[in-house]
């Protein structure tokens, strides 16, 4: 199955049921009075965090979610029935993010964790609510209250404590595949893995710890060559860095200093804190006849760089034989026992596992814009939200709705704008004749 870590979607909560307008009509009993029901809420989307999901794959298949709205209200005062959440199951470590302000939105990083994303729209009332002693037979209700709609941009980041970073072919697969039980593809070629494989390390004492074995980096990737920062975002999750280097000789062009010096510069070009966090080198492939004498070398030019750092590790290994591999999986296991989790750039720590994403208002009520002679438009989420909110079949609706207006000082600000009798009024698709 393909490995998808980035995806575009677009979500759509649902729509509140109607408000009813009915009167109560029995035997016996006079002017019985408003007897409209409320209409139900609309459906919320809500993404779910589902341990056996590996990849966003599945949103390349479908990128619209539209939940279903809620029931209109009914006779007898009774209440629509209110729609179901759509729930969308991601993989564990999803950022999601406002695909047109690139807000983050949540970091969806725990089983069973809730984000909702889209709220859905409240019932409109029904005229059972408006009943007042001036007015005890009301002809009004309110429409349902649009479900929330917004572009989402989803990114996956894989959840793994130690990842394995080099150059192609330096082992990296070799050694997931002989730790755990993973099955990644091994050849002898470069660019042999083309996504983030995970694997369970379970050691004798008991402790365990997910293994990443990410695919190759090469200088420039920081800048997209190769598969570049298409994968590099997965490092920012591990706590531990497990840095390895080919010592076998085979290829006199790659001398590894220099693929150790290249691979750090470019994981400091992605994000500095990276080199913050610990880092083991790991000489491979120490099976081969050369590499003795090639970790020689590369330890001498370490000990000549003022800029090496005076705690560095180096561990030699060769997952062939095995020979070193049960001390740096102890080795690692104890760095991960004192290294806290490192929060991804641009996220904050979330401590809740259930989590509201809330749509604000920003700006005025409303605006007033002058599109065309006798035309006006007014824009604004309260008096957009009012207006669809408003059952424009009913008169009395009407004429709440432009006490409404007036009380917003829409009135004035049209007049003051210049229109004048007979001009047309928009709001959203409904057009309204002006009267000074």
């Amino acid at each position: 199955m393909a490995f998808v870590d980035q995806v575009k979607i677009n979500v759509k909560a649902g729509k509140g049921g109607d408000g009813a307008v009915s009167f109560r009509h029995e035997k016996y009993i006079n002017m019985g009075g408003p007897f409209g029901g409320d209409g139900g809420r609309g459906g919320s989307v809500v993404m779910v965090v589902d341990e056996g999901l590996r990849t966003l794959m599945d949103f390349r298949y479908q990128r619209h979610f539209k939940a279903k709205p809620g029931e209109n209200g009914a006779t007898k005062g009774m209440t629509g029935r209110s729609a179901d959440d759509l729930v969308i199951r991601v993989p564990e470590g999803t950022i999601v993010t406002d695909a047109n302000t690139g807000k983050v939105i949540g970091d969806l990083t725990q089983p069973g964790q809730r984000l909702v994303v889209a709220k859905g729209g409240q019932g409109g009332r029904g005229n059972i609510h408006f009943a007042t002693s001036k007015n005890p037979a009301p002809e009004i209700a309110e429409n349902g209250e649009p479900g929330q709609e917004i572009d989402l941009s989803l990114e996956l980041r894989v959840l793994a404590d130690v990842g394995l970073v080099g150059f192609p072919s330096v082992g990296k697969s070799t050694l997931l595949a002989t730790v755990t039980d993973a099955k990644p593809k091994v050849a002898a070629y470069q660019f042999t893995t083309l996504k983030p494989n995970l694997g369970m390390v379970r050691l004798k004492d008991g402790r365990d710890f997910v293994m990443a074995d990410l695919p190759g980096l090469i200088e420039g990737a920081s800048e997209g060559v190769g598969l570049g920062i298409q994968f590099l975002r997965h490092v920012e999750r591990t706590r531990v860095i497990l840095h390895m280097i080919d010592m076998s000789g085979i290829d006199p062009d790659q001398d590894p200093y220099q693929a150790y010096k290249k691979i750090n510069a470019e994981l400091a070009a992605y994000d500095p804190a990276l080199l913050e966090r610990p880092q083991i080198i790991v000489p491979t492939k120490m099976d081969m006849p050369a590499a003795e004498e090639t970790l020689a070398k590369f330890k001498a030019a370490l000990a000549a760089d003022e800029t090496t750092p005076s705690q560095l590790e180096i561990m030699p290994i060769s997952a062939l034989t095995r020979e070193g591999v049960t001390a740096l999986l102890q080795r690692t296991a104890d760095l991960l026992d004192e290294t806290p989790q490192f929060i991804p750039k641009g996220l904050e720590a979330e401590s809740k596992t259930d989590a509201l994403y809330e749509f604000k208002a920003s700006g005025p009520a409303f605006e007033v814009h002058h599109e065309a002679d006798g035309l006006w438009v007014l824009t604004g989420d309260e008096i957009e939200r009012l207006m669809s909110r408003t059952n424009t079949n009913y008169t009395e609706s009407l004429m709440r709705f432009a006490r409404r207006l007036r009380q917003m000082g829409v009135d004035k600000a049209l007049a003051d704008a210049g229109a004048v009798n007979g001009d047309t009024v928009q709001i959203l698709d409904y057009q309204f004749e002006y009267e000074a």
